[in-house]
């Protein structure tokens, strides 16, 4: 995939993500199978799809959305392996990030030492999510419904460990940064575990990580708290490892071809438990096949939209639960799309503010 192929999957995730967390805090809409596996939220779904009302976009956006996380995680075990297990440096290969330390971040693995390279990764997440916590705490403390800190849920947050603690739906506030810790643990394992080893460790620890959250209860506790850790996103990541490594290039017309049986597939993966967990797989190749086929003559105005888009991701990530914390109230009581037209606007202003304080 070319850098601006990345740019444009990053701006097709964050769209998906950013849209999902305004639509599924709404009562009527149909609920996610994020953290876990409920079948009454697959009934609902297949119900408003036989019954479309003006509702369908933001029932689907809930159900569906929430999948832009596994594109993110897939397109940066695509960019490690690439940036430090090939050492490739060309603009137009190299996927789009915001780089707080170029110089440094810029060196191989084997070079530094395993503490440089996470006190590196963690400077870079860390103040990604102090930007936008610091933001969203003031604006959450002055608006409806504050949430009730408590120190450890603090200190987990900042220390970007947050998703090991009991109950992390109930104490990551805002909920979207559970992201980080996530990421600051595939950094760890990248590092450790991935990096350069043979494709057979890749592999099995993908395999060992869909066994652990297969023997769970599809409602349970426990497949929650997985789902929360590296356990639950190791597919993606794993195969955004191969695909750097050993994925062959798909043309315009193969992308287009198999862009529709690929999106059937989203929703026929999504139907059942154990089919639920390649769900992520089949989103992740049907927004390669809609990147790689809208490169032709009449469709190509998409591309720039998207790359942009891409480019601002991190920090509309950071900002759109400030901006949803807003204007989630007018949905409530009032013209639902009215409220996300506002939020969404708001949101692509804000991170573009937002990203010049990072960068800076």
């Amino acid at each position: 995939m070319t850098r601006e192929e990345c740019s444009a999957l990053r701006g097709l995730a964050i769209i998906g993500i950013v849209l999902h967390n305004f639509c599924h805090w709404l009562r009527p809409i149909v609920k996610e199978n994020e953290y876990q596996f409920f079948q009454h939220n697959v009934d609902r779904l297949n119900y408003v799809i036989e019954h479309p009302d003006w509702l369908l976009p933001a029932h689907l956006l809930s159900f569906f959305g929430h999948y832009g996380v596994p594109i993110f995680l897939f397109l940066s075990a695509y960019g490690l392996s690439r940036k430090y297990e090939r050492g490739e440096r060309s603009e137009e290969r190299r996927p789009l990030t915001i780089n707080l330390q170029p110089s440094t971040i810029n060196h191989q693995p084997s070079e530094m030492s395993v503490l440089t390279f996470l006190k590196v990764h963690f400077r870079k997440l860390f103040l990604m999510m102090l930007t936008g916590f610091v933001a969203f705490t003031m604006v959450d403390a002055i608006t409806p419904g504050r949430h009730h800190y408590q120190l450890l849920d603090i200190v987990a947050q900042l220390g970007l460990f947050n998703n090991v603690l009991p109950s992390p739906d109930k104490i990551i506030w805002p909920g979207p940064y559970w992201f980080f810790g996530l990421m600051m643990q595939f950094y760890l394992l990248f590092r450790l575990v991935l990096y350069r080893r043979h494709w057979g460790v890749t592999v099995g620890l993908i395999v060992v990580c869909l066994a652990v959250q297969m023997v769970c209860d599809p409602e349970g506790e426990a497949l929650n708290r997985w789902r929360y850790n590296f356990v639950g996103g190791m597919l993606p990541f794993g195969m955004g490892l191969l695909t750097a490594r050993y994925g062959e290039v798909i043309n315009r017309r193969g992308a287009l071809i198999m862009f529709i049986p690929s999106l059937f597939m989203v929703w026929y993966f999504s139907q059942t438990y154990y089919y639920w967990f390649a769900a992520p797989l089949a989103i992740i190749f049907t927004c390669i096949c809609f990147v790689k086929a809208i490169n032709g003559k009449y469709t190509q105005w998409m591309m720039p939209t998207l790359t942009y888009t891409g480019s601002i991701s991190a920090a509309l990530f950071i900002c759109h639960p400030i901006t949803r914390k807003v204007f989630i109230p007018m949905a409530h009581f009032g013209d639902i799309y009215a409220g996300l037209l506002l939020y969404v606007v708001s949101s692509v202003v804000l991170a573009i503010w937002f990203k010049k304080l990072i960068l800076k």
